[in-house]
């Protein structure tokens, strides 16, 4: 426990900047209680007006918080999300944001996952994740390619790339914990190829066979392995078409984490490079349905406009 503490500790005042007389407010359910607790005695301990909240477990992730929970948000300085379901693509999170409000995101944390990950290098991983952020934003065509048979383009025109350093002192400023990547909403209904998940993927956990994705216009159009394929096809099939849209490339920059079957983990993992399907408005997109579901890709060579960033899951700059 007391391991548990010393990660929460680094979490409020290292990442967070929690001052005394601040307000944090600590969302939780059950499955992930244990670290939400922590997190809240080392708010306390900061001398913050600490406030914790928990909450009946989401669905899955994306779905909004209750509506007591959104408003509590809005009036807080901090906000530390440790729930089971992400609420980082939620309206409830994004006019936080707005507000002001200094968020982190923990969905799915584990007290395993709490002590390896925060502590990373993380003035490191914010230099790492800022430079694939500038190089994302540059760019105009991105390709993505595996070894087993990822081969994908999109379009990055007109989009921001942004970093997950895990820093969030200033107001507004928002990330996961643990933080560690950089991402893009490529643009809506251009997307073209095949898409292979071969790592892990978001609601289904490490996959055991590869998911092979057609991806056309934008959007998955055939889902094709095994039952983890069929399990996520019946996932995103809840929601419509605009679930299986082409949402988000990411790129792992933290390299204390570990493939896991924990997409808040996996998606961090240095060397890999996720897809996402849904959701993609928080972060500059224009799909608006309460889902959002990342795929780890391993070994992946990404290519924008023209020049090699990532090659075999080395990265290049």
């Amino acid at each position: 426990m007391q391991d548990l503490l010393a990660a929460a500790r680094i979490a409020v005042n290292d990442c967070m900047g929690v001052k005394a007389g601040e307000s944090v407010l600590i969302i939780a359910d059950e499955p992930t209680s244990l670290v939400a607790r922590a997190l809240w005695q080392a708010a306390a301990e900061a001398e913050a007006e600490a406030v914790y909240m928990e909450i009946v477990p989401r669905p899955n992730d994306g779905v909004e918080p209750p509506d007591t929970v959104a408003e509590a948000m809005v009036f807080a300085d901090v906000v530390l999300a440790a729930t089971s379901r992400s609420l980082s693509h939620t309206d409830a999170r994004k006019e936080a944001s707005k507000a002001g409000v200094r968020i982190a995101s923990l969905p799915g944390i584990t007290a395993d996952m709490m002590q390896r990950t925060l502590a990373a290098d993380y003035r490191q991983i914010a230099k790492v994740s800022e430079t694939f952020a500038k190089a994302l934003t540059k760019g105009s065509e991105a390709r993505l390619t595996t070894p087993a048979g990822t081969n994908l383009d999109m379009s990055l025109a007109g989009r921001e790339g942004h970093p997950d350093t895990g820093i969030n002192h200033m107001p507004g400023t928002f990330s996961n914990l643990p933080a560690g990547e950089a991402y893009i909403a490529p643009m809506e209904g251009l997307a073209e190829g095949i898409l292979v998940i071969d790592g892990a993927m978001s609601g289904v956990g490490v996959v055991t066979q590869p998911i092979r994705m057609i991806v056309e216009k934008g959007f998955v159009t055939k889902i094709e392995g095994g039952a983890e394929a069929a399990e996520l096809n019946e996932l995103l099939g809840r929601y419509g078409r605009l679930a299986y849209n082409i949402a988000e490339l990411g790129i792992g920059t933290n390299d204390k984490a570990t493939l896991t079957g924990n997409v808040l983990e996996d998606e961090k993992v240095k060397g890999t490079v996720h897809v996402a399907l849904g959701n993609n408005t928080g972060f500059g997109g224009a799909v608006q349905v309460p889902v959002h579901l990342d795929g780890i890709l391993i070994k992946p060579t990404l290519v924008i406009d023209g020049v090699t960033v990532i090659q075999d899951g080395n990265h290049l700059i």
